[in-house]
């Protein structure tokens, strides 16, 4: 979106990172509840001038299941725990 402007991948080698938002649900939700917001989550994200928005923004909508989506999280949270312990980060 910023063509002008360097990323910081290209300052630090291997660098990636990338914001992401999803719904989520209170534990012990029935699958079958959890099945229909997905299926009508995805069918929103399908359409054209969402995802033309989204575009706008600068975002790419995925339009994953659920089981998918538990998947991304639990790897996203293990790259960034390997980050905190490789630098030795601490809450403060």
């Amino acid at each position: 979106m910023l063509p002008d402007i360097p990323t910081v991948g290209d300052f630090v080698p291997d660098y990636e990172s990338s914001l992401m938002d999803g719904l989520g649900a209170p534990r012990n939700t029935p699958a079958e509840i959890i099945d229909s917001l997905n299926k009508e989550i995805n069918k929103g994200l399908a359409d054209p001038a969402l995802k033309a928005r989204f575009a706008d923004l600068g975002g790419t909508p995925l339009a994953l299941t659920s089981a998918e989506f538990g998947k991304l999280l639990a790897d996203e949270t293990e790259k960034w725990a390997k980050v905190i312990r490789a630098a030795h980060i601490k809450p403060e």
